[in-house]
C-alpha cells in the first residue's frame, strides 16, 4: 500500500511539513507518483516507525540517519530495546502513581504514611535524573553489578542519611573555594577535601575503591558536566578535587 504525504502524516501523527523536511535531508526518501505526488511504500513507513521512535530518546536527526543506515543495524535488537525502555518507564510512572495515591489517601486518613514513603518519589526521581545523566557511562566505567548496587544503597538512604550527606557536600564546597587559592598538595585543605569527598561517596557506594575513587576524580577534569559543577562553585575548584584526591587517598 502506498501512502501520500498527507495519509502518512496522520497515520503517523506527525505533519507534512516534517515529512517534506525528512525527505529534504534524505532521511525519509519518497518516491514520485505519475501526478507528481510523493509516495511511501511499506520500507519508508517502517523506517519512519523507527525515526519516531530515536526522536523520542532525545537522538539527533543526523545521528538517527546514521543508525538506521548502518549495515550493522539490527531492526529487531533496536525494537526490543524500545520496548524494554518502555517498560521501565512504565514501571516508574506506576511507581509515582502509587505514591500521590497513597498521599492522598494520607491526608484524608485513609491510610499511614511513615516518613521514609513520603521521600521515596523524590529520592526515585534524583535516582532516574542521575541514570539519565550518567548511567550508561558510569555502567561502562564500573560494571553493570556496581551501579545497581550503588542505585540500591541510595533508595535505603533514609532521610537522617541525606541531611548528612547534603552537610558534608556543603562543607566539601566551602573547603573547595578556600582551596583554590592553595598551592600546595600538602596542604591541609587538600586533606581535608579528599576526606570529605570520600565519606560523601560512601552514602552511595557500597565498598571502597582507591582505583575508582581516583577515575572519578579524572572525570571531574574531563567530562564537561562534571566539569561544569565544581567550576561553578569556584574557578580551579575541578582540578583542586582531582589533585586532592590523587595525593591524598
Amino acid at each position: 500500500m502506498l501512502y501520500t504525504v498527507k495519509h502518512l502524516a496522520d497515520l503517523a501523527g506527525v505533519s507534512p511539513r516534517t515529512l517534506r523536511y525528512y525527505d529534504k535531508i534524505g532521511l525519509l526518501v519518497s518516491s514520485r507518483s505519475i501526478n507528481g505526488y510523493r509516495i511511501y511504500d511499506q520500507a519508508a513507513i517502517d523506517r519512519l516507525q523507527l525515526i519516531l521512535f530515536y526522536r523520542s530518546l532525545g537522538i539527533p536527526l543526523s545521528e538517527i540517519g546514521r543508525i538506521i543506515d548502518d549495515p550493522g543495524f539490527n531492526v529487531l535488537e533496536a525494537l526490543e530495546a524500545h520496548h524494554q525502555t518502555l517498560i521501565e518507564e512504565q514501571s516508574r510512572l506506576a511507581e509515582r502513581i502509587r505514591n500521590v495515591e497513597k498521599t492522598i489517601q494520607s491526608k484524608k486518613g485513609e491510610v499511614s504514611m511513615s516518613n521514609e514513603e513520603k521521600f521515596e518519589g523524590f529520592k526515585r526521581a534524583a535516582l532516574e535524573k542521575n541514570e539519565s545523566e550518567y548511567g550508561q557511562e558510569l555502567r561502562n566505567k564500573y560494571g553493570e553489578k556496581v551501579i545497581k548496587q550503588s542505585n540500591k544503597k541510595w533508595m535505603s538512604m533514609t532521610q537522617q542519611d541525606k541531611g548528612e550527606m547534603k552537610a558534608l557536600e556543603q562543607e566539601l564546597i566551602e573547603v573547595l573555594k578556600a582551596g583554590t587559592t592553595s598551592h600546595s598538595p600538602a596542604d591541609d585543605l587538600y586533606r581535608r577535601a579528599a576526606k570529605l569527598h570520600k565519606a560523601w561517596l560512601m552514602y552511595s557506594w557500597t565498598e571502597y575503591s582507591e582505583v575508582a575513587h581516583k577515575g572519578l576524580a579524572e572525570m571531574y577534569l574531563q567530562d564537561p558536566r562534571f566539569n561544569k559543577y565544581y567550576e561553578d562553585i569556584a574557578p580551579g575548584a575541578a582540578s583542586f578535587l582531582r589533585d586532592a584526591i590523587v595525593e591524598h587517598m
